[in-house]
């Protein structure tokens, strides 16, 4: 057995040759039932109870009740998919998240309809099991350009599987096909299924990449969330997308411009949908690929909200961002729950 430093954790022993490897073994967990985007109303009743206590004591709770009431108001609040610490603005802007990772390899030759990748996940399971992401890179380039985000992603408490695609040159539409592929090898024969809730997936993608997320959320409504990542598609309208999507664009990319990808495919989602439309302040169509502050923290609370329904991270996304100089606009469909 060969060594491999988990990401933010112990030493994994895994196999030193094999295309593919799981190195921890999952706890034995079941699946729960998903819960609806927005039946989360368990905080609000918590405050109107106590605001009703309020009222009945003239403005003051007994020493009891206020040592009842505290933390049953955060119990209340717990979601079943919530992992992991309350967050913080720091923890989100962080370069690593509170889970501990690992990785492992699926070469192209066990896989149909994709290009293998890298899955990483949380080496932990005491939580229960994770959401799981699919992420493509962008044209003619390989899963390296977005392994940043995935082990970030995944170091937040999901399972993502960073692909390569079958030939760099793919277009949209196969990379969005590619997509869907990567997350049913994940759930249904990955060494670590056991630790994805099949019934909570994302995807996202840089450039065609990002085009590809459109593609897959727009024939496959079952998933969770989506975030393309300075999406280029010749199509221009998506308005059959019911998945929550957030499209992240850059104000100064002369690949994929704004006026012609990103803001078309916002507007183009119905207002009806959860969708968000966030734009990198100066930044290039390639910003994406080297790691990124600003991208991470929204697209970590992003999955975290749709995937996990963790309405934890709200507060991040709802009323929009102000006062950040690395976003030149933003647009959302506040409020989600």
């Amino acid at each position: 057995m060969a060594a491999r430093r988990a990401t933010n954790g112990p030493i994994a022993m895994v196999p030193p040759t094999g295309t593919e490897y799981s190195n921890v073994q999952p706890y034995g967990t079941t699946p729960q039932a998903p819960a609806s985007r927005r039946s989360r109303r368990a905080t609000t009743v918590a405050t109107l109870t106590l605001a009703l206590a309020l009222l009945g004591t003239g403005g003051t709770l007994a020493p009891a009740a206020q040592a009842v009431a505290a933390p049953a108001a955060q119990a209340a609040s717990a979601g079943p998919y919530d992992r992991g610490p309350d967050p913080t603005n720091s923890s989100i802007e962080a370069v690593r998240g509170p889970f501990a990772i690992a990785e492992t390899d699926v070469s192209s030759l066990r896989v149909s309809g994709f290009g293998g990748g890298t899955i990483y996940y949380p080496t932990s399971t005491a939580e229960g099991t994770f959401g799981g992401i699919a992420i493509a890179p962008g044209y003619t380039a390989s899963r390296s350009s977005m392994a940043w985000l995935a082990s970030r992603l995944a170091s937040h408490g999901f399972v993502v599987f960073n692909i390569d695609t079958l030939t760099r040159s793919d277009q949209p539409a196969s990379r969005g096909r590619q997509l869907l592929a990567a997350l049913d090898y994940l759930t249904q024969q990955s060494s670590v299924a056991s630790r994805v809730d099949a019934s909570r997936l994302g995807v996202a993608g840089h450039s065609m990449g990002g085009g590809g997320t459109l593609a897959a959320v727009d024939s496959r409504p079952q998933l969770q969330a989506a975030i393309p990542l300075t999406p280029w598609h010749t199509t221009k309208s998506w308005s059959g997308v019911r998945v929550p999507t957030m499209i992240i664009g850059a104000e100064n990319d002369s690949v994929a411009s704004v006026t012609l990808h990103s803001k078309p495919f916002y507007n183009s989602i119905p207002s009806s949908s959860e969708k968000a439309y966030l734009e990198l302040n100066g930044a290039s169509h390639f910003a994406p690929n080297s790691s990124n502050t600003t991208i991470a923290k929204y697209s970590v609370s992003w999955m975290k909200r749709f995937i996990d329904n963790d309405t934890r991270y709200e507060q991040f996304l709802c009323p929009a961002p102000r006062f950040d100089l690395s976003i030149s606009d933003y647009q959302d469909t506040c409020p989600h729950s």
